[in-house]
């Protein structure tokens, strides 16, 4: 498993304002799209293309296209549909299956309650959306939920990320063959007792949506 912090300026610029407990709802969604717009583009830079043949205004070229299957697109449900719009910004072509999972706040253990996704996966690159990489569970489950169907290249894209959850994303996923890569803003010091990153940004699905 690769992974890959996104050591910029501007994200840790945003990193900071999501980080404050005084900022909004409307501004955190807005930041946080703002932000994977910027992490996207670090996740796709192995997106597969092929040649693609046009005529300028001055005479032939080739240039590239997004080859098939399309790259496929996986927010986690609730918290990931906040990096959706951000997402696709960068890749509008691409499609868009759901997993709908819920983190036991006792054993910090992932299960789904949802899934709108392809049956077969098959040779599809895909771009998993989860805002923080804490325990490790619910990514692990998602991550190897994509494998069981197919997928032979699975990219995580997060906001933050803290060291336990990635020692245990490659303890968990050392007998995948699908490579897979973790695009994230920051990795944090550590995890508290109750599984929250620290010194993090809260519970990210609740700072997008409101407490329910």
């Amino acid at each position: 498993m690769r992974v890959h912090v996104a050591d910029h300026p501007l994200i840790a610029h945003k990193l900071t304002y999501l980080r404050d407990k005084r900022t909004d709802t409307p501004t955190f969604r807005r930041l946080a799209d703002e932000l994977v717009t910027l992490l996207a583009y670090e996740a796709t830079r192995e997106v597969r293309v092929r040649p693609f043949d046009i005529q300028t205004p001055v005479g032939p070229t080739t240039g590239i296209h997004l080859a098939t299957p399309k790259p496929l697109v996986v927010p986690i449900l609730r918290a990931g549909l906040g990096m959706l719009d951000g997402m696709m910004r960068m890749v509008p072509t691409a499609e868009v299956g759901f997993v709908g999972m819920v983190r036991n706040e006792e054993t910090l253990e992932a299960t789904t309650y949802a899934n709108r996704l392809p049956e077969d996966l098959t040779g599809r690159q895909c771009y998993v959306l989860d805002p923080m990489l804490a325990t490790g569970g619910t990514l692990t489950a998602a991550i190897r939920f994509l494998v069981e169907l197919g997928a032979d290249d699975i990219t995580a894209i997060t906001l933050l990320s803290a060291p336990e959850g990635i020692q245990r994303l490659q303890a968990d996923l050392r007998d995948v063959d699908a490579p897979v890569t973790v695009v994230t803003g920051a990795i944090d010091e550590r995890l508290n007792d109750k599984g929250y990153i620290v010194p993090g940004l809260g519970d990210a699905g609740d700072r997008l949506y409101g407490v329910i």
